[in-house]
């Protein structure tokens, strides 16, 4: 047996508490019956000062009892999106409009098990690990954002660690990645403000739609021609509304984009290269504009030396054969806010299989998960609470 592998209780336990916190999602920021639940489980482990730094998240404190060490952090999000689950198991949502369809069922899980792992281990243990089970992650400005910069949560951690579940990687996969890991997910929304009138007689209107479409396609030069091809960027207009009828031209028309960059630089200069092209399209057609762009969450930029002694402890945990780079990935996380505060790393660790159903992509109504990833995101959290709480 692998010194890594889980009791078989742990494994059920690990199993209930996923399908308990499934069938009982709640969505960001109204999270108070799953942080009850997570704070009763917490109460029960010995050696752990469990409190709630904010209305619906959870942290439990564990002090090592073998000698000084570092201050770990380990972060597990726990609310869920409002979508209608799709699936017929047993343990499906009991909530309407409301399901975890990105496995922070999961997440909860395991760090649910990484707490009773390591709690009755702490004669064992040096240093601090802190486990917070994180509301909203997937609202922004997001939980992490209060947590870190409006709690004293983060004061004295020297290294900040956090899983996702992902469903594009088989069941027990690790993938790491040091630096850029995961983009920031900012918007804009704009509104195009021309003169309507008769669509017989489009001389004598600003058509706001004909202008919006040249800002959507131009929009395009920013990405291919005022920056540089290695630095990743992607902007995607999703929403283009205007107009009540086919012989009239509007008098404004409404658009928003998501705007996905993995440099904090870029970030910075994104608002500005973009209205540009929206300024000059409309000044050309002699149309008004109102542009407002929201900053979300910051790229996620892993410490490259974190992530490389995180990609040896899943070479040790699962294997090296079962450990790759992580792809670029052009989501967004706000488990980049820790990030701010102390070094470390977000990692992935596969839950897709075709034997589990559950291959379906995240925010999808029939996203489930394969459970034996539960496990692998149990083990990698134990060993490297047990790693990183030992002095360098």
């Amino acid at each position: 047996m692998s010194p890594h592998a889980l009791p078989e209780a742990l494994r059920q336990q690990l199993t209930c508490w996923r399908r308990h916190l499934h069938q009982h999602p709640e969505i960001s920021f109204q999270e108070h019956q799953t942080a009850a639940f997570l704070r009763a489980e917490l109460e029960g482990m010995p050696g752990l000062e469990v409190s709630q730094p904010t209305p619906t998240s959870v942290l439990a404190v564990l002090h090592g009892e073998a000698g000084p060490g570092r201050t770990v952090l380990l972060r597990a999000d726990i609310d869920a999106l409002p979508i209608e689950e799709e699936n017929t198991f047993e343990f499906r949502s009991q909530n309407a409009g409301a399901m975890h369809a990105c496995g922070h069922d999961g997440h909860a899980a395991i760090l649910l098990g990484a707490a009773q792992l390591l709690s009755a281990a702490r004669a064992e243990l040096t240093g601090e690990v802190r486990f917070i089970f994180q509301h909203a992650e997937e609202t922004p400005p997001g939980g992490a954002e209060e947590l870190v910069f409006q709690t004293p949560l983060m004061d004295g951690v020297d290294v900040s660690l956090g899983l996702h579940l992902l469903s594009f990687y088989p069941a027990g996969v690790v993938a790491v990645r040091p630096g850029m890991f995961m983009a920031s997910p900012d918007s804009f929304q704009l509104t195009i403000r021309g003169r309507g009138g008769h669509g017989g007689m489009p001389e004598q209107a600003v058509d706001p739609v004909a202008i919006g479409a040249q800002v959507v396609t131009n929009l395009q030069h920013v990405v291919s021609r005022a920056v540089s091809p290695f630095e990743p960027l992607v902007v995607s207009v999703t929403q283009f509304h205007a107009g009540t009828a086919d012989n009239i031209i509007p008098d404004t028309a409404r658009l928003a984009a998501t705007v996905r960059v993995f440099s904090p630089e870029l970030r910075e200069r994104a608002p500005q290269l973009l209205e540009r092209v929206v300024a000059g399209i409309c000044a050309a057609h002699g149309a008004e504009y109102e542009f407002e762009y929201l900053h979300a969450y910051r790229p996620v930029v892993n410490t490259d030396w974190v992530a490389e002694e995180v990609r040896q402890l899943a070479a040790e945990v699962v294997g090296e054969d079962r450990v790759i780079q992580a792809d670029m990935w052009a989501a967004g996380e706000d488990f980049s806010a820790y990030l701010e505060k102390s070094e470390g790393c977000f990692f992935a660790v596969g839950s897709g299989s075709l034997e589990a159903d559950s291959q379906w992509p995240h925010h999808h109504p029939r996203f489930t998960l394969d459970e034996s990833a539960l496990e692998t995101g149990v083990q990698m959290m134990v060993a490297a609470a047990r790693h990183f709480t030992r002095s360098r």
